[in-house]
């Protein structure tokens, strides 16, 4: 039997950002890992940082989800005093005596290897996975210090990707500035934008106790997807004037009850009258909207009842219901993580243009699927679709 091939990807993660994940998924499409432990650093001695530990391991679960190959670890962040990457390396070793290590660096990183700590150890206890970084030495430099480093016992792994160019600091001056980089991953840069992190301003109030409740309360995935709904759904509400702070907040807030056991949802409803609708309350993927709704007033102190509203009918629609939870059921289904779909690009395109269009082909094409495989669509969903096609007749505009 082949040894598992375990590889790490190390850092501040201040915040984990577009090039950090594509060293990780080019290091495991290149098939020289079998999985990539994800691993922030808890008290580096080189550097402080500008998020807490708490703020990192979140944004760094939220960047992963989307591929179970890239597995989070904390074992960094649990461990007392500072962090040196030997102190990984045995520990790691300990947990998975018969594998094979790999530890993940950028080229420039390289260059710095023989001042780790116990560095001719470390040299030794793992194969190093190189990934090209802009700028830096000059190639002839790397190769001297690459041929000095094997000469001690080191061995190296040139990852074959285009070189990574985003820096850290430069995300981190560009969020003090107010503006939200594209070289986040989605849901890490709506984390940072509503809790303000890096000097972002605008940090939206509550919002310290809703994200550690929504992390408790959802699985990684979900989470990520939560963070992804209230960036798009902020982004429709101010293309189509409504209010993005209000669509940010009930998209971040629209899973909230998703996993809480189907009797406690049945008991919610039934205490606060929520429905008694049998469709909803035998089905947790239809009762989860209603009592989100309630569970976001209760539990987190939401009192804004268009935001309410907006969670309630996320996930069918309903005849009536305003344009800010039309951003919120739209941005639902075509937020960035989701996985593909018939008419998924051209339901984007057109929710650019127009809100009721766009709503109207998303729920058209999940009338359609749900049908086609002689599943139960409720009314509600049926009713909204024939509401959205007579606003659309009679206004061409739209």
């Amino acid at each position: 039997m082949s040894k598992e091939r375990i590889g790490i990807l190390g850092g501040t993660f201040d915040p984990i950002h577009c090039g950090h994940l594509r060293m990780g998924l080019s290091v495991l499409d290149s098939g020289c890992l079998d999985r990539l432990l994800v691993m922030p650093s808890g008290q580096p001695p080189h550097k402080s940082c500008g998020a807490s530990a708490g703020d990192r391991w979140k944004m760094t679960v939220a960047a992963c989800a989307f591929d179970r190959r890239l597995v989070p670890s904390r074992l960094e962040l649990d461990r007392k005093g500072n962090t040196y990457t030997f102190d990984t390396l045995t520990l790691v070793r300990e947990d998975h005596p018969g594998a094979d290590l790999f530890y993940v660096i950028g080229a420039d990183t390289l260059m710095q290897l023989r001042t780790w700590h116990r560095a001719e150890k470390v040299l030794r206890m793992c194969t190093f996975l190189v990934c090209p970084r802009e700028g830096g030495s000059l190639p002839a430099d790397y190769a001297a210090e690459e041929g000095r480093l094997t000469g001690m016992g080191a061995r190296f792994i040139h990852v074959p990707m285009e070189p990574v160019s985003v820096s850290s600091s430069d995300i981190r001056s560009s969020l003090a500035s107010g503006v939200l980089p594209g070289s986040l991953p989605v849901p890490v840069r709506e984390y940072c934008r509503c809790k303000g992190l890096y000097g972002f301003p605008g940090k939206l109030d509550h919002v310290d106790d809703w994200i550690d409740q929504l992390f408790a309360a959802l699985k990684p995935g979900r989470f990520a997807h939560s963070l992804s709904v209230a960036d798009t759904a902020g982004r429709l509400a101010e293309i189509h004037g409504e209010d993005p702070l209000r669509a940010e907040q009930a998209g971040l807030l629209h899973d909230c009850a998703k996993y809480i056991p189907m009797e406690e949802m049945r008991r919610i409803a039934e205490t606060n009258g929520l429905t008694d609708d049998s469709a909803f309350l035998e089905s947790g993927a239809l009762l989860h909207s209603v009592v989100g709704a309630q569970v976001a007033q209760d539990q987190y102190g939401m009192t804004d009842p268009a935001v309410l509203e907006a969670i309630r009918y996320h996930n069918t629609g309903c005849p009536g219901m305003s344009r800010l939870a039309m951003c919120v059921c739209l941005a639902d289904s075509i937020e960035p993580l989701r996985d593909s779909y018939p008419l998924l690009e051209d339901v984007r395109a057109l929710a650019e243009r127009s809100l009721e269009r766009a709503l109207l082909l998303s729920l058209e094409g999940t009338a359609d699927y749900v049908l086609s495989r002689g599943k139960y669509l409720h009314p509600r969903t049926r009713d909204t679709i024939s509401w959205l096609k007579k606003i659309v007749g009679q206004n061409e505009s739209l």
